[in-house]
């Protein structure tokens, strides 16, 4: 039933397959993996909080939803909803496809102060390393999950403006940043410009989940700043450069296989099991 409707929403636009893989990291990373960010009757909800401007596809998961409690009320819950429907995702836009543990229950707590401490766009590598840390989430989990998020979809010009006009001191630009790619960066997302305007993030295969993203951080064309950061630190740069360079033996790890390990990773983050939680009737709202 939720493959069904992924399927659709992905067919009617590819980005939704962007919104529902970002929609699982958003939720996960707060209260854990308990659907906590598609409460939207509470007036200070963590969806408020400036980490989660941008996250969408709730209407998707309000679809499946809606299916699911007609056919078996009470039954799947809307963060189980969420972690198959990012499986579903990722595998439409030629990701891998990967066993999700089901089983998770809804959390009744949504507020905007919980959610604080999500990874940043301009968070330094030391800053982002930690941040996966305090989630069991290790360095080359942070990797394998930036760079498979940032593979596929679009971000805003909003998120831009401090890498390409206020990096450094007098108005410079992130130095990290390929010097023939940062003209295309500010034409896009010029000075005073509309910050409302997307660009992909991976310019190349915005529409496909491949490895190509990895390319770009040690090429300097990353959209983003916390994409580039990976570079900044040696364990970090090790793990990236392992899934685009052979090793003496011609072989190298798998990206999509190790992204499917760490997605399973993620979705084990604060599960909530038996009293709990709940298993809301919408999931916009707590029963």
């Amino acid at each position: 039933i939720i493959h069904k409707v992924v399927q659709k929403a992905v067919a009617d636009s590819l980005r939704n397959a962007a919104l529902l893989l970002r929609l699982q990291f958003h939720d996960c990373f707060v209260e854990g993996c308990d659907g906590s960010i598609l409460i939207k009757n509470v007036a200070d909800g963590e969806l408020k909080a400036r980490g989660n401007l941008g996250v969408q596809g709730f209407d998707i998961i309000e679809s499946a939803k809606a299916r699911l409690e007609n056919l078996c009320p009470g039954v799947v819950s809307c963060a189980d909803i969420v972690a198959l429907a990012a499986r579903d995702a990722v595998s439409l836009v030629k990701g891998p496809f990967y066993d999700v543990p089901t089983g998770r229950r809804d959390g009744r707590l949504s507020r905007m102060s919980l959610a604080e401490n999500l990874p940043d766009v301009d968070d330094s590598i030391h800053v982002l390393k930690s941040k996966f840390r305090a989630k069991g989430l290790s360095d080359k989990d942070l990797v394998l999950l930036s760079g498979g998020a940032h593979t596929i979809g679009l971000t805003a010009c909003f998120f831009m403006q401090h890498r390409l006009y206020n990096f450094t001191p007098g108005g410079g630009s992130d130095p990290a940043i390929n010097p023939r790619f940062l003209p295309q960066l500010k034409a896009h997302c010029p000075l005073n410009g509309d910050v409302n305007v997307r660009i992909p993030l991976d310019w190349a295969t915005q529409n496909v989940f491949d490895v190509h993203i990895l390319r770009n951080i040690r090429d300097g064309t990353a959209v983003i700043a916390s994409d580039a950061r990976l570079y900044d630190d040696r364990e970090t740069r090790q793990i990236l450069d392992s899934y685009i360079s052979s090793n003496g033996s011609g072989t190298r790890p798998s990206f999509n296989a190790d992204f499917a390990k760490a997605m399973v990773k993620m979705g084990n983050i604060g599960v909530k099991t038996g009293s709990q939680g709940e298993i809301r009737r919408v999931c916009s709202a707590v029963n």
